[in-house]
C-alpha cells in the first residue's frame, strides 16, 4: 500500500501521463526526422565523389530526385510533429483551464490583499513549452551523439573535434544560464512592482491631484524607475556577452571544421565530399546543443510554473459531484469556531458559538476591529484559516457544492464589488438575465425607479467596478444582487454605510421583506435602525461574542450599567 502511494501520480502529472501516446508518436516522428536530417550529408557525398568522379548527369538526377522527395517526407514529419504537439496543447488546456480556474479562484480567498493569482499563467507556460521548440529539442538531443559517431566513422579526428565543440557549447551554455537567470529574473520582478504599484497609485487619481501628491508619487516612481532600468541593464549586458561568445563558437567550429578537413584532403586521408559532409555534421551535432541552451530557460521557467500548478491543485481538490444536495432552508450554526490569518499571533474570532434558526433576523455589533466582518464571511464559508465547525442545516458549509449552493446565499460585503457589465448582468450575478427575477430584486432594493431613469435602463453599462455609480447607487445595486433569486441566507456587512434616508428605508423594506418570505438574514451594522426590524442581537468585542439573544433582551443589558470585567484569555478549543 505504501509503496502504491509512493509511486501515485499528482493530479497535474497524470493529465500529462494521459497524453503519453502524443508524445510517443512525437517520439517517433521526431526518430524519422532526425533520420532524414542525415540527407543532405549524403547527397554531398554522392555529389562530390560519384556525379564529379563519373561527370553522369543522369546520376545526378536521379541523385537529386531522391533527396528532393526525402526533403519532402522530412518536411512532412515535421509538420505532422508540430500538429500533435499543438493538438495535445489545446486538450491539456482544455481539460485543466476549469480546474485551475477554480482552485486559484479558491486560493485567492485565502490570500491577503488584491494579490493576483499567477495560476493562468503558468498554465500558459506550461503548454507553451509543450507544444513549442523545448520539447523539440529533447526530442532532437539525442541524436547528437548518433551525428557524432557518423563523423567518427568519416575520421577519426574529426569526430576528436566534434566532441571538443559539444562540450565547450554545453560548458557555455551552463555558465550563460548560470550568469543570466537571475538578473533576469531580478529586472522582471523589478518591473512588475513598478508597474503594480503606479496602476494601484492611478486608482486613487482623484486622491492624490486633490491633496498635491503627484510629486511624491513621480518621485517615488523615478527610484523604481531607475532600478528596474539599472537591472535591466545589467540583465541585457549578461545576456549579451554570452550570446557573443555563443557566435564566436559557432562560427569557429564552421571554419575550424572546414580547415581541419581540407588537411586531412590535402594528406589524402579524406575525400572532398566527405570533408563538406562531416561539416555539416558537425553543425548537425552542435544545433540539439544550441536548441537546448536557447530553450533551458524556459524548461526552468516551465518546470517550476509547473511545480507551482501541481501544489495548488494538491491544496485544493475538485469537489465531489455527489456532494449535490437539496437547497439549504437557512438555519446557521457554529460550534467553537475559531478565525485566524496568518502573520498574526492573536485570532481574530475566539471560540465562537451559536445557533440561529431559518427565519430569523440577526443585528451584529460590535466595535470596529471586533470581528464582525470576518463572522460575516465564515458564516459563508469563504474565511481560509479556521478552526470549529461552520454548519448551514446541519452540515458543514464547506461540504457543499459551492456552484449549487450560491444561489442560495445572499452577500453584500462592506467594500461594494462591482463587474463592468449592465446593471442587469451584476443584479443577476454575472449569469443568464432572467428579467423578472431582475426587476424583484431591484424592486426589493428600492432601485427600480432609479434604474429606469438611466439612459438604457436595466442595460446601463456601470463602467468598470461601476465607477460610473455614486456610492450609495453601488451599495443598493449590491444589495439587488445579494437578494437575487430569493436565497435562503443573507449577508448583509454594513448595508447602509453610504445609504441616504430614502435608501435605507429601502434597505429595511427589503429585509422585511426577506423576513416575512422566511429567510435568514444577518445585518452587521452600527445603525440603530436596522437593529427595529431584528429578531437578535450578538455583539462582538476583541473577537469575543460577549452578548447574543433577543433584541429588546440584549439591548436592556447593554444600556444597563455595570462593572469593568477582567480581561478574558483565549485558549484553542481541543
Amino acid at each position: 500500500m505504501e509503496q502504491a502511494h509512493f509511486f501515485k501520480r499528482s493530479e497535474l502529472a497524470a493529465s500529462l501521463w494521459a497524453f503519453r501516446q502524443e508524445f510517443l508518436v512525437v517520439g517517433l516522428l521526431s526518430f524519422l526526422t532526425n533520420l532524414l536530417m542525415l540527407a543532405p550529408t549524403l547527397y554531398m557525398l554522392q555529389l562530390f565523389d560519384r556525379v564529379l568522379a563519373s561527370q553522369s548527369g543522369l546520376t545526378l538526377l536521379a541523385v537529386s530526385l531522391i533527396t528532393l522527395f526525402l526533403f519532402g517526407v522530412l518536411a512532412l514529419s515535421e509538420w505532422l510533429r508540430s500538429r500533435v504537439l499543438v493538438r495535445a496543447g489545446l486538450r491539456f488546456d482544455r481539460q485543466l483551464s476549469t480546474r485551475v480556474f477554480n482552485a486559484s479562484f479558491q486560493a485567492c480567498l485565502g490570500t491577503p490583499g488584491p494579490t493576483p493569482s499567477r495560476a493562468f499563467a503558468d498554465l500558459i507556460l506550461v503548454r507553451q513549452f509543450l507544444t513549442g521548440s523545448g520539447v523539440f529539442a529533447l526530442f532532437d538531443a539525442p541524436w547528437a551523439p548518433i551525428y557524432i559517431a557518423v563523423t567518427f566513422f568519416l575520421h577519426p579526428w574529426l569526430g576528436v573535434l566534434s566532441l571538443v565543440f559539444v562540450v565547450v557549447q554545453a560548458a557555455l551554455a551552463w555558465f550563460g544560464h548560470r550568469r543570466t537567470v537571475a538578473p533576469s529574473e531580478e529586472a522582471t520582478k523589478a518591473g512588475s512592482e513598478m508597474t503594480g504599484d503606479l496602476q494601484g497609485k492611478l486608482r486613487i487619481a482623484e486622491v492624490l491631484e486633490a491633496m498635491g501628491m503627484i510629486g511624491h508619487l513621480q518621485e517615488r516612481w523615478n527610484r523604481q524607475h531607475a532600478d528596474w532600468m539599472r537591472k535591466s541593464a545589467l540583465a541585457q549586458g549578461s545576456t549579451h556577452r554570452i550570446t557573443a561568445w555563443s557566435k564566436f563558437i559557432r562560427y569557429s567550429q564552421q571554419s575550424l571544421a572546414l580547415g581541419a578537413g581540407a588537411l586531412l584532403v590535402i594528406d589524402g586521408q579524406l575525400s572532398p565530399g566527405a570533408m563538406i559532409a562531416a561539416n555539416v555534421l558537425m553543425a548537425r551535432a552542435l544545433a540539439p546543443i544550441d536548441q537546448l541552451a536557447g530553450t533551458w530557460r524556459g524548461f526552468v521557467t516551465s518546470r517550476a510554473a509547473f511545480g507551482r500548478l501541481e501544489r495548488l491543485l494538491e491544496e485544493f481538490p475538485a469537489h465531489d459531484p455527489a456532494l449535490s444536495r437539496a437547497g439549504p432552508t437557512g438555519a446557521v450554526s457554529l460550534q467553537g469556531v475559531v478565525a485566524s490569518v496568518a502573520r498574526r499571533a492573536d485570532p481574530i474570532l475566539k471560540n465562537i458559538s451559536f445557533s440561529v434558526p431559518a427565519g430569523t433576523v440577526v443585528a451584529v455589533l460590535g466595535p470596529s476591529g471586533s470581528g464582525k466582518s470576518t463572522l460575516a464571511r465564515v458564516m459563508l464559508g469563504i474565511w481560509p484559516e479556521l478552526a470549529g465547525a461552520v454548519l448551514l442545516d446541519g452540515l458543514p458549509v464547506g461540504g457543499w457544492n459551492r456552484p449549487d449552493l450560491g444561489p442560495h446565499l445572499g452577500y453584500l460585503p462592506q467594500d461594494v464589488e462591482l463587474f463592468e457589465g449592465t446593471i442587469a448582468e451584476n443584479i443577476a450575478r454575472l449569469g443568464e438575465v432572467d428579467p423578472s427575477k431582475v426587476i424583484e430584486a431591484a424592486r426589493s432594493a428600492g432601485m427600480h425607479e432609479m434604474i429606469l431613469r438611466f439612459p438604457k435602463g436595466y442595460d446601463t453599462p456601470i463602467g468598470e467596478a461601476g465607477n460610473l455609480l455614486s456610492g450609495g447607487q453601488r451599495q443598493r445595486l449590491g444589495l439587488a444582487r445579494a437578494i437575487y433569486g430569493d436565497p435562503c441566507l443573507v449577508v448583509l456587512d454594513e448595508p447602509n454605510a453610504n445609504l441616504d434616508d430614502a435608501g435605507e428605508a429601502a434597505l429595511l423594506g427589503a429585509i422585511r421583506e426577506l423576513k416575512a418570505k422566511g429567510k435568514t438574514v444577518f445585518v452587521v451594522t452600527h445603525r440603530p435602525g436596522a437593529m427595529a426590524v431584528a429578531d437578535r442581537l450578538m455583539v462582538l468585542r476583541d473577537g469575543w461574542l460577549v452578548a447574543d439573544g433577543p433584541r429588546d433582551a440584549v439591548l436592556a443589558t447593554l444600556l444597563r450599567p455595570r462593572p469593568a470585567a477582567p480581561a478574558k484569555v483565549f485558549t484553542q478549543p481541543a
